[in-house]
């Protein structure tokens, strides 16, 4: 559902102009790139020099290149002109020009951006099942996702509503779109410590816990020592705090305090104008 008082047209535009069915044609078929997603309210983004950085940072990583980042919020500036309420706008960066039999190459880039009005972030606490996954190049939110919506699909026939992903020895890392932390008995907040991505809505939870002085901490988390915590949830750009109900057999407190709590140390970051 999405929220009330705009318009539900989509926009899509490539390197700034209305992007046609040709345009689309080298995304699909050369599957390599990366993105990021984030949600803009009245033309501003929590952490948005955080989304730039990824965005940036992925981009020397598999192109060679720098992405000018005035030119990227040049393009969100264009695609969201009129635009009014909140946004859900999805940056993908590739390359037309990428020669699959030379990848050594340094490359230019495009841009394109996808942008629709938001729905309503879900409230209901999950239920989530864990499976020995993980992500290919974890630390890239890149455009790989097969795995992510397999496991999740698999969870959902499982009964549960998303997965969440360990590894052999039970470390948990990551959910399926989104980072995980848990709350102990005295309130603190515990992050794993495996490889997974630096998501904007932990980075921005982490500044905030520091900014309201809260005690929190990273270290790695097993399956096996979910009974001592009191509490667990989902956060990613789009829906910065969500209770999980259960991870596999172990239930946790789904109690509105925490998540106050938690949304206070994410509204404490100041939106950034794009």
């Amino acid at each position: 559902m999405s929220e009330p008082g705009q318009s539900s047209a989509p926009r899509l535009e490539l390197n700034g102009e209305p992007a046609g069915v040709d345009d689309l044609r080298y995304p699909l078929q050369t599957n390599y790139g990366h993105f990021t997603v984030m949600r803009v309210k009245d033309g501003c983004v929590r952490g948005l020099d955080l989304h730039l950085d990824r965005l940036q940072s992925a981009t020397r990583e598999l192109f060679g290149s720098e992405l000018d980042r005035e030119r990227v919020r040049g393009y969100l500036r264009h695609v969201l002109s009129g635009a009014t309420g909140a946004w859900s706008v999805r940056v993908n960066v590739f390359a037309r020009t990428l020669d699959r039999e030379r990848m050594d190459k340094t490359v230019d880039t495009d841009v394109l951006i996808a942008a629709n009005p938001a729905s309503i972030p879900a409230t209901q606490p999950l239920r989530v099942k864990s499976f020995v996954y993980a992500r290919e190049t974890p630390r890239i939110k890149h455009v790989g996702t097969f795995g992510l919506f397999l496991h999740r699909r698999l969870a959902r026939q499982a009964g549960c509503d998303d997965a969440l992903f360990v590894d052999a020895g039970g470390r948990i890392s990551e959910g399926s779109i989104w980072n995980v932390g848990l709350v102990d008995r005295d309130g603190s907040i515990v992050w794993p410590d495996a490889p997974q991505l630096d998501g904007v809505g932990m980075q921005l939870l982490k500044t905030g816990l520091t900014n309201l002085g809260a005690s929190s901490c990273v270290r790695p988390v097993y399956l096996s020592e979910l009974a001592r915590f009191r509490a667990a949830f989902f956060t990613n750009a789009s829906t910065p705090v969500r209770a999980l109900a259960a991870i596999d057999d172990c239930r946790f407190d789904v109690g509105a305090e925490i998540a106050h709590r938690l949304l206070a140390a994410n509204r404490s970051n100041p939106p950034q104008a794009i």
